[in-house]
């Protein structure tokens, strides 16, 4: 039950932990996605909330749901003019030299009948900027916190790929198939105008194993 993830709440918000697997969105073809569970998070209130923003079906951690049409309205502004702060977790196949970093690598969608479509480097595309730092590394894998400046489709698994030569473990597009993803929404921070700033933080999932100690 998602009412049983629910990291942070008020009247006006909700933060969850989504578990990866699960999709924001229902897909096309139907099935299982937070969007069809709303109504587990009602949490007294007469309405379901609404997402804000979206997560990749296995990426899992922090999502925020807004409580009230108000509250879109005003949490939407703080998307606009980029106040929040998003930080994930990744497992990158492959030691990174660099302690830190910035990545900027404009993306576009390309489509084709046999592969589906994905997201790849394009010059002309959308502009994308990722904060990058290093927290660990070992057995040739590193563990990295991104911090997205822009938030397009599949931009961080893209410019992980990208900037370190190989991908996000578990990354079955971008990276190095095999096992679950290991990409986290760790932390969201929303400032706020009349309400005390939203900071929470979603634990690690169990799979990321040994890891976990180490971010």
């Amino acid at each position: 039950m998602l009412n049983e993830r629910i990291l942070f709440i008020d009247a006006e918000a909700m933060v969850i932990d989504k578990p990866a697997g699960l999709p924001v969105d229902t897909p096309r073809r139907g099935g299982d996605s937070v969007v069809g569970r709303l109504n587990e998070l009602k949490q007294g209130f007469q309405r379901p909330p609404t997402p804000m923003h979206r997560l990749d079906q296995d990426t899992s951690g922090c999502l925020l749901l807004a409580r009230s049409p108000k509250a879109r309205s005003l949490l939407q502004k703080a998307f606009e003019t980029r106040q929040v702060e998003k930080y994930y977790l990744a497992v990158v196949d492959g030691a990174i030299e660099q302690d830190d970093g910035v990545i900027e690598l404009a993306l576009g969608k390309k489509s084709s009948e046999k592969a589906g479509w994905r997201m790849v480097p394009d010059p002309k595309g959308d502009k994308a900027v990722t904060n990058w730092r290093k927290l660990s590394e070992r057995d040739g894998r590193t563990l990295v916190e991104f911090r997205p400046v822009t938030g397009r489709t599949h931009q961080l698994r893209v410019h992980a790929r990208e900037a370190f030569g190989r991908g996000i473990v578990g990354d079955r597009v971008y990276g190095v198939p095999g096992g679950p993803m290991l990409l986290h929404a760790s932390r969201l921070v929303v400032p706020r105008e009349k309400k005390a700033t939203i900071d929470v933080s979603a634990p690690l999932p169990e799979y990321f194993g040994d890891w976990g100690s180490e971010a």
